[in-house]
């Protein structure tokens, strides 16, 4: 730690050196501007320590670097004057930035020396800024632009009348009257920009509210906003390549806070102020809705918060008093069309391209922005917003058709896009249909884009991005076409010709879309099983693909993972179980069941024969392509059964032909799981399709439970592993209680032991204590599941004695690891169980 009187030497070393370099005698060449900021900074610290010690003439010393020579009287020297206006922001960003964490001792200090300032020099700072704007305001640029920045930093903590009076609001003024002219150099339009963030900061400082709209209506900013709007970049050049985005960005800017403020006084007050306030409002309107519309996102954002804060503030009215309701119509008018036009795609964008990504991603963003305050809007004057919405759809729509398809697809998308919006008003009351009728006025008009959208066929929505909008909404709305059933071959047919589509996002997104619709549409699909398989029988081809070293890098992007082989065969799986849920509907005979499910099955059986050899020689990629087998047919098995534990009912469970179909599906599982079982990845497969399995098969699985357990309890199972599958033999107690006893007699005792093996292995990390503590659960949760379904008299059978011996020997007390766990409470009434159970 230096003293003080070292840093008083290291100060007047420094001052004499700027004196030669940048003061009235200076000589020297100056530093580069990197070398400055640190010599400015390198002040900032030493004035942090002295200026409160024995530094009182800080802001003189630097001061009289911007003179040229003794006699000057008037601040002539650039080179000290940037230096000066350098350590003064620097000087801002240590004390004054409210952006920079601050511990409380910092913070402390920060707010001594912000006193100080006022009390000694607040005021001759003040006056220097005048004076540099004054004599530069027509020479270099880059003086009055670090000026302006260090008035616009300060202004938030000092007294507003040293900045807000009448001679530094002349030059300000002065350096808007810029925006006017036509032609500006790069330095000018900065200048430009740093006058209007002045305003912005001061706009931006704390006050009572009263002064604030004092403040707001004093400076006049209306006429500035309009003087600024009109100016030849924002008005004159809107449209075209010449058009200032950086001057509307920063206009935007201080009509945000503007408006946030004057929102915040009418929240919060009453009576005299309130109403010039919401005079304030009605002047800035225009203002807001001019900015909202621009067609940069940029600007658009920048107003987006006050925008926001406007319509709830407007919704409030509303609740309040139904009668606002048509005064603010047309207002929400305004901004609803806005939104609605900020939602389209413009006309350079190109969906779907990867040099877009980034643009596209900030425009999905920016959608969702705009989307909060279409909702908003929606709950303000729902009757506004549903004339609106499908008045536009309905027009969108009636193009289409007049048009053969014929118009611009981002006009389509956004049509589709408001579609899908609108349900959230359409079904809030619970869903679209209440009691067979349609639930609202909003429901109605929903109802009536959804037949005009089917009407205008598929055909027509060309372009993949609509064709993607085209079955979210199918799915999202499904609903609809329970109550128009003539529509659902319609829209099959569709969805069978999207999921072949040429653009992978498109193509894997619609084979998980066609899996939810067939799933809500169950019951109501028909006979049309043949028909699916014939038409996914190419796309259910299994072709493992290593992943690549760049599939597993941190830095992959979304939409690198989208396309990656492990996903796109995981969209694969989503079109497996489609084909189950169609080839399982009522309308199909059972013998057809078990022939439409086999034309799926031969292919992966005879991929397995041809593949198990090489796996079993450890290729990377046939055991992939066995993993893979396995999960498909797992999730075919799923689509036949919705079947969950303890429903026995007719209409959950296949039908016979069926499940002995599937029983020769688990045996091929198996024969694969025997062989490769010392491979984690075909465990993990072989215990998913298991747990679908139990639903397909029913109790026909019960014969083969050995050797499922044989497989997927190995001596290389992870207590995981275990966990997982003691979590499954619960779901199979549960639900075939009456028919499991035998078998489970049989294999408990070397079941059991086995994970209690798994309990005994020796941990050596957190995470082994956490997959222990799993695994100790589990265990006493199927201890647990067995008792409570009756099936006790396994545990202390006659050739469970020795077991029960083992259960008291392996620290049974131990496992009762947490009191606080539900599942484990009455733990400790296994011991007396098993004893009375015994004698």
């Amino acid at each position: 730690m230096i003293d003080l009187a070292s840093l008083v030497i290291v100060k007047d070393g420094l001052l004499s050196y700027l004196r030669q370099v940048y003061g009235p005698d200076g000589t020297a060449a100056p530093d580069a501007p990197y070398i400055q900021n640190k010599i400015a900074q390198t002040i900032t610290f030493l004035f942090s320590a002295l200026y409160a010690n024995g530094w009182e003439s800080c802001f003189d010393d630097l001061l009289s670097l911007t003179y040229k020579s003794a006699s000057s009287s008037t601040r002539d020297n650039p080179l000290g004057i940037v230096f000066y206006l350098r350590v003064v922001n620097s000087i801002h960003e240590e004390i004054g930035d409210v952006l920079v964490s601050r511990s409380r001792g910092e913070q402390d200090k920060a707010n001594s020396l912000k006193d100080l300032i006022r009390e000694r020099d607040m005021q001759k700072i003040a006056s220097s800024w005048q004076e540099i704007l004054s004599a530069w305001q027509d020479g270099e640029d880059v003086v009055v632009e670090m000026c302006l920045k260090a008035v616009g930093s300060w202004v938030s903590w000092i007294d507003i009348s040293l900045v807000v009076n009448q001679t530094m609001l002349d030059l300000l003024f002065q350096l808007l009257g810029r925006a006017k002219k036509q032609e500006l150099r790069d330095g000018e339009r900065r200048v430009r920009d740093a006058a209007v963030d002045v305003f912005t900061e001061i706009i931006g400082k704390k006050m009572k509210p009263t002064d604030k709209i004092e403040m707001i209506d004093f400076l006049k900013l209306n006429l500035i906003v309009t003087e600024l709007s009109n100016s030849p970049p924002l008005h004159q050049n809107r449209s075209t390549p010449e058009y200032d985005t950086d001057l509307a960005e920063t206009v935007a800017k201080l009509v945000n806070i503007t408006v946030l403020d004057i929102i915040r006084v009418l929240e919060a007050d009453a009576g005299p102020v309130k109403e010039k306030a919401d005079n304030l409002l009605q002047e800035f309107v225009p203002h807001m809705l001019r900015y909202f519309s621009d067609e940069y996102d940029e600007v658009c954002s920048t107003v987006i918060p006050c925008v926001n804060d406007m319509l709830t503030y407007i919704r409030k009215l509303n609740k309040s008093n139904p009668s606002y309701e048509a005064g603010n119509a047309e207002l929400l008018r305004g901004f609803l069309t806005a939104i609605i036009a900020k939602t389209r795609y413009d006309e350079t964008s190109d969906w779907g391209s990867e040099d877009d990504q980034t643009d596209e991603a900030e425009f999905q963003e920016l959608r969702k922005r705009l989307g909060v305050l279409q909702q908003i809007i929606a709950t303000a004057h729902e009757e506004l917003y549903i004339t609106v919405i499908a008045q536009s759809v309905e027009n969108t729509f009636a193009s289409l058709r007049a048009s053969q398809g014929q118009i611009d697809w981002r006009d389509l998308e956004l049509a589709l896009h408001e579609m899908f919006l609108f349900g959230d008003l359409a079904v809030k009351g619970g869903g679209i249909y209440q009691k067979n009728a349609p639930a609202g006025p909003a429901a109605v008009k929903l109802i009536d884009m959804m037949l005009r959208m089917v009407e205008c066929e598929i055909q027509f929505f060309t372009h993949p991005a609509t064709q993607l909008q085209y079955m979210e909404i199918c799915v999202r709305y499904s609903v609809f076409f329970q109550h128009h059933q003539h529509l659902i071959p319609v829209v099959l047919d569709s969805f069978l010709k999207l999921v072949h589509h040429p653009n992978r996002k498109v193509k894997t997104r619609s084979w998980y879309l066609f899996q939810r619709l067939v799933k809500q549409l169950r019951a109501l699909i028909g006979n049309v099983a043949q028909t699916v398989v014939e038409a996914l029988l190419k796309l259910l081809v299994i072709k493992a693909e290593i992943p690549s070293e760049t599939d597993d890098g941190d830095e992959m992007s979304s939409e690198d993972h989208e396309s990656s082989a492990d996903a796109v065969f995981n969209s694969q799986l989503y079109l497996f179980e489609a084909v189950g849920i169609i080839c399982s509907t009522q309308g199909v005979p059972a013998d057809k069941q078990v022939l439409y499910a086999q034309a799926v099955l031969q292919p992966i059986f005879t991929d397995m024969e041809q593949t198990i050899a090489a796996a079993k020689n450890n290729d990377e990629r046939a055991l992939l392509q066995i993993h893979h087998d396995i999960m498909a047919l797992g999730t075919l098995a799923r689509g036949f059964s919705d079947w969950t534990p303890g429903t026995h009912t007719p209409a959950h469970m296949p039908a016979p032909e069926v499940s002995e179909a599937f029983s020769q599906v688990a045996e091929a599982t198996l024969v694969a799981l025997e062989s490769l079982k010392g491979s984690f990845n075909i465990r993990t497969a072989a215990r998913f399709a298991f747990s679908r399995y139990i639903g397909v098969q029913a109790s026909r699985i019960l014969p083969q439970l050995p050797r499922w357990i044989d497989g997927l309890m190995t001596e290389t199972s992870s207590r995981d592993e275990m966990a997982l599958f003691l979590r499954l033999l619960d779901q199979v107690i549960f639900g075939f209680k009456g028919e499991i006893y035998t078998i489970l007699d049989t294999l408990l005792s070397p079941f059991l032991q086995r994970v209690f093996s798994g309990i005994a292995d020796p941990t050596t990390g957190t995470d082994d204590e956490i997959q222990l503590a799993e695994l100790k659960r589990e265990y006493l949760n199927f201890l647990l599941a067995v008792l409570n379904n009756d099936l006790g008299a396994v545990i202390i059978s006659e050739s469970k004695y020795i077991l029960y011996l083992i259960v008291i020997k392996s620290r049974i007390k131990a496992l009762i690891f947490s009191r606080k766990s539900n599942s484990l409470r009455n733990c400790h009434h296994y011991p007396r169980t098993l004893r009375q159970g015994h004698r």
